[in-house]
């Protein structure tokens, strides 16, 4: 069974007048990969994840998770967040606390924890994600790649099955980067599912298990990496041959 099922979903935000930004969206989604989701600028991949812990509705279709469809009542919704975290582009879109400690805690605590089992979260997330040096700083002090860090340690600490990160390692340095999918491994390596939208198509070859082509709106494709670059219909058809060209030649 698939983690995920979209089914003919669609969705248009208000007041756009193109085409929407999903349209007869289907795709399947399998537990325990490292999933990179790539496409075009504007092609639905960031809308395509909002769906994913109900932030948004489909207007027509319907999304499943582990094979039930997504309740969006507030109960629903909340057990859902509990299973599903999303990490946004910018990490400032996430970090609202006055330190790095309370930022990461008010989800343990969110949850009901007590402030012990909160306290424990913090240092267990803040270990993995070599921030244990910042738990006191002002969240407003820090760098981006610390910035991008703490974020993530915030939805780690809430121990999610499925991990959704949209550009996060767009803004970082190499080293940032490199630190970020350091943490990505070992949080995949305990039977978590993560995906992450990138432009990096060097992921595909040398980190993802399985890859999301998004194109217009549609998931264009779903699959091992090798089949991705051995489709050449699919290449030419979504403009990655010419970006995989590049990044090869960079390598």
């Amino acid at each position: 069974m698939s983690l995920f099922t979209f089914s003919a979903v669609t969705y248009r935000y208000p007041n756009q007048t193109q085409r929407p930004a999903l349209h007869d969206f289907n795709l399947a989604i399998p537990g325990g990969e490292k999933i990179a989701v790539v496409g075009r600028n504007g092609s639905g991949k960031s809308t395509f994840f909002l769906h994913l812990n109900g932030l948004i509705k489909p207007r027509q279709g319907e999304v499943r998770f582990q094979g039930r469809p997504l309740d969006y009542s507030r109960k629903g919704l909340t057990a859902l967040r509990q299973q599903v975290a999303l990490v946004f582009q910018n990490p400032d879109d996430q970090l609202f606390s006055a330190s790095v400690f309370q930022d990461i805690s008010f989800g343990p605590l969110n949850l009901g924890m007590s402030d012990a089992e909160a306290r424990e979260r913090v240092l267990e997330a803040a270990a993995l994600c070599d921030i244990e040096h910042l738990l006191e700083q002002p969240t407003h002090a820090l760098s981006g790649g610390e910035k991008a860090r703490v974020a993530l340690a915030g939805v780690l600490a809430m121990h999610p099955d499925i991990l959704a990160a949209d550009e996060l390692l767009a803004s970082l340095d190499p080293w940032g980067r490199l630190k970020i999918r350091e943490i990505f491994d070992v949080y995949h390596a305990q039977g978590k599912t993560i995906l992450l939208i990138t432009h990096d198509l060097g992921l595909i070859k040398h980190w993802a298990t399985w890859v999301i082509v998004v194109h217009e709106g549609k998931a264009a494709f779903s699959g091992r990496a090798d089949d991705l670059l051995g489709d050449e219909a699919i290449m030419n058809e979504t403009g990655l041959v010419q970006i995989w060209r590049q990044a090869m030649q960079s390598c």
